[in-house]
């Protein structure tokens, strides 16, 4: 069952296990009474440009699984997501802007999906299907923003980012990795992308034994950095560069785990009323200079490269048209209301910033009505949004941050800025941009905030990704000791009384706050040591109450206690050396409401 007894580190609640009856990794299962209503499978890979497949002209990277799906499907040749992960994933699981649904950047607090707007697994759950996500959520690590708070049935993920992030558990490193399954820390054998596999496909099986369509989202943390992969799927590529070699390995084996999951679906009788969608994140990255389909940019950019993805849709049963290349321009946001009509599910209060593209897969129209899009979000290096980063997509026009203007028809490799040849395409473009800015602008800086005592949630664990307009999300950033911090936007549920637990290091990994550690050995390579700080005193600040103490050079945390009165308010920490100089805020912090 891929699954071993978990020994938690102190201070963790112990759970019991349960055992899950279903197919097995080979997905054998008895066969199952059909549904009326398709089941919906959508796989989200991580970082995969549109490069990044030999079906897309890639003459070094083969993906024969992926290439057959193509072959099947209906394809969406000039498809736009976000050129960063969490802001494609909220777009994805809401079909609204990411900067009018909250999740805009991959960390700086500013991954929260708004709570009044409804899920893709909220609409489903409403029209009677069971959901469940296996692998990547990356909009919100804490209650109110986990998958199973907004509208997942079952849920086996990570936090963050990547599985070796800072929130991540220790040591976490893509082989026998501990996840979070609906909210309790369990421990998986194997790899990364096989487990996520394996642990959807269980699933899926026993709610087809029990009659009962489903939703399963399947977001891959491959191939995402760091580039860590079973050896035999480096070895295919090890006349390219390691770095190549290893995230093409990543592709590979992804690839061969969607021939198991064809397998899966066939032999249990699934295929035909199944729609299965196959997308990536965000444009290239690692592959970008072996090959990029003719493009400039790759991931964080918001040239073409940056953004462009691969979007397959194919429903056997479903009365699709004929498989073949759709053009016009489609996005992320799109995928939510076509779902929404292809399975009749109830609207709930949605409000989609995309499109319906049932009509395009049905082939009852052959585009889409003319459309502008906008292709903003909240970068790293400038984590307030602003209109002037943006790119403003019209037929294959592409208006790039108010300055810069190409045409795709003549130059699909965005080599030629032509903004002083086409007055009237700017302005047009322009107005467009000014029009969408009004409506997203207003709420831009309205921060999601972690519940802390709240029944659901309690302990809660909150860490530094989550700091307001600060970046921090590596594991290998708390080894180095990052002089950093940020303050917590957090909502106290109920008035009562509070133990805030502060570490330098997680409680797993059970060390000093002023102690290093050694260099870590793993399955794929190493971590780097973690480097002791003079750690002698601590500070905790949150709403009216401000405490410090010292500690002892072998305390493994702090814990302070305050009364809190209900309601918004920030949490900041500190830690000092022994002459009071700032060191850093407190990598984590575990809240509890006694």
């Amino acid at each position: 069952m891929n699954r071993k007894p978990l020994t938690l580190a102190a201070g963790l609640v112990p759970f019991a296990f349960m055992a899950i009856a279903g197919v097995g990794a080979s997905g054998s299962m008895a066969s199952v009474p059909s549904v009326k209503r398709p089941n919906v499978i959508i796989v989200l890979t991580d970082d995969q440009g549109y490069g990044d497949l030999s079906c897309h002209g890639n003459q070094v990277l083969k993906t024969p699984q992926l290439d057959r799906l193509f072959s099947e499907s209906v394809r969406f040749t000039d498809f736009h997501a976000a050129p960063m992960c969490t802001p494609t994933r909220g777009q994805l699981m809401t079909g609204v802007d990411c900067l009018r649904n909250g999740a805009m950047n991959v960390g700086c607090g500013r991954v929260f999906m708004r709570r009044e707007l409804p899920t893709m697994a909220d609409l489903f759950a409403a029209g009677g299907y069971r959901c469940g996500q296996f692998g990547k959520w990356h909009l919100g690590d804490n209650y109110p923003y986990r998958p199973q708070d907004r509208g997942f049935h079952e849920s086996i993920s990570y936090p963050s980012s990547h599985i070796s992030s800072a929130p991540g558990f220790w040591n976490n490193h893509y082989f026998d990795d501990t996840y979070w399954h609906n909210g309790r820390p369990e421990q998986y054998r194997g790899y990364t992308t096989d487990v996520f596999f394996n642990e959807a496909m269980k699933w899926m099986g026993q709610q087809a034994a029990a009659g009962k369509p489903f939703f399963c989202y399947l977001p891959t943390a491959a191939a995402h950095a760091p580039l860590f992969v079973p050896q035999k799927y480096r070895d295919l590529y090890k006349d390219q560069k390691p770095d190549v070699a290893s995230f093409f390995g990543m592709i590979a084996n992804i690839d061969e785990n969607m021939g198991r999951l064809e397998t899966f679906l066939a032999s249990n009788g699934l295929r035909d009323n199944t729609i299965v969608i196959f997308m990536s994140d965000n444009g290239g990255f690692v592959g970008v200079p072996v090959y990029n389909a003719g493009m400039r940019g790759g991931k964080r950019s918001l040239l073409d490269g940056g953004h462009r993805v691969p979007c397959f849709f194919r429903w056997p049963g479903g009365k699709f048209r004929a498989p073949g290349d759709v053009a016009g321009l489609t996005e992320v946001q799109d995928i939510l209301p076509t779902l929404a009509e292809l399975c009749s599910l109830p609207k709930l209060s949605a409000r989609f910033d995309g499109v319906s593209l049932a009509r395009l897969l049905r082939g009852q129209r052959e585009v889409l009505p003319d459309r502008m899009l906008v292709v903003n979000f909240s970068r790293m290096d400038k984590p307030e949004p602003t209109k002037s980063g943006s790119v403003v997509l019209w037929k294959r026009w592409r208006l790039l941050e108010g300055r810069e203007l190409y045409d795709l028809t003549t130059d699909p490799g965005q080599k030629e800025n032509i903004i002083g040849k086409h007055p009237d395409v700017v302005a047009k473009m322009s107005a467009h941009l000014e029009t969408w800015w009004r409506k997203v602008e207003p709420t831009i800086n309205d921060f999601g905030a972690a519940i802390i005592g709240s029944d659901a949630e309690n302990p809660s664990l909150l860490s530094p990704p989550d700091w307001q307009d600060v970046f921090f999300d590596k594991s290998n950033e708390v080894r180095q000791g990052l002089k950093s911090n940020g303050a917590w936007n957090v909502i106290v549920d109920q008035a009562g009384s509070y133990e805030f637990e502060l570490r330098r290091w997680p409680r797993e990994a059970d060390t000093p706050i002023a102690a290093g550690l050694p260099v870590h050995i793993h399955t794929d390579g190493e971590f780097p040591a973690g480097v002791a700080l003079p750690i002698a005193k601590a500070r905790v600040k949150i709403g009216n109450v401000d405490a410090s103490s010292t500690l002892p050079a072998i305390a493994k945390q702090v814990t302070f206690k305050a009364e809190l009165p209900a309601g918004r308010t920030q949490l900041q920490t500190w830690f000092y050396d022994g002459d009071g100089n700032e060191l850093c805020g407190a990598y984590y912090v575990y809240v509890t409401r006694k």
